[in-house]
C-alpha cells in the first residue's frame, strides 16, 4: 500500500465541559459512523471546568464532516474543529523499549542522535528511548528502529496548537 492508497489522517481538537461521561459520548458518535480513533488526548484547559480532547482518525471526509457536526451538538461540546490543513503546530512523545546487544549499540546510538532521541534507561541487554516530535519523525524513528527488536511502544497521541493568536 503506498502512501497514496492510505486515507488521510485528520486532526480534531474538541473543546469540551469537564464532566463524567462526555469522553463516552463523544466516542460513541464515532463509533456509530464506524470510525476508529487512531490516537486520543484529554486534558484540563486554560478555564476551569472545561477540557481539550485532540482526535486523530482516518477515513472518509463527507462523513468525518457528519462526526464533527455531530459533534458540535453535543450538550458538553463547547467547540469542534477539523485541523486538517490547517497552519497548527503539532507533536506527540513515544517511549520505545528496545532489545539490544551492548555490541550492537553503537549504531543504535548514531540513530538516536540523528532523531534527538534521548535514552533514558539502559539496561544490560535493553535500552527505552524517548523521542518527541511530529508523528512523522516518530514513524521514520520506529521505522528504522525495527531492526532491532522492539520490545514496547508508547505513544502519546498527537498535541495541537494553532499558530498565532487563533483559538485552537
Amino acid at each position: 500500500m503506498t502512501a497514496a492508497d492510505q486515507p488521510q489522517l485528520h486532526t480534531i481538537s474538541l473543546h469540551v465541559r469537564n464532566r463524567p461521561g462526555v469522553l463516552v459520548r463523544i466516542a460513541q458518535v464515532f463509533a456509530r459512523r464506524g470510525y476508529n480513533i487512531e490516537s486520543l488526548v484529554v486534558c484540563p484547559g486554560q478555564s476551569q471546568g472545561f477540557s481539550r480532547m485532540t482526535i486523530t482518525c482516518s477515513g472518509d471526509p463527507q462523513i468525518l464532516e457528519q462526526i464533527i457536526k455531530q459533534q458540535a451538538k453535543l450538550v458538553d461540546v463547547v467547540h469542534a474543529t477539523d485541523h486538517t490543513g490547517q497552519d497548527i503546530i503539532d507533536t506527540e512523545i513515544a517511549l520505545i523499549k528496545i532489545r539490544v546487544a551492548l555490541e550492537e549499540r553503537t549504531a543504535l546510538l548514531q540513530i538516536v542522535e540523528h532523531y534527538r532521541a534521548k535514552v533514558v534507561d539502559y539496561g544490560p541487554d535493553s535500552m527505552i528511548l524517548r523521542v518527541s516530535g511530529s508523528s512523522d519523525k516518530i514513524n521514520a524513528c520506529v521505522g528504522l528502529l525495527r531492526r532491532w527488536e522492539i520490545l514496547e511502544l508508547m505513544r502519546s497521541g498527537k498535541l495541537v496548537m494553532m499558530r498565532g493568536t487563533s483559538e485552537t
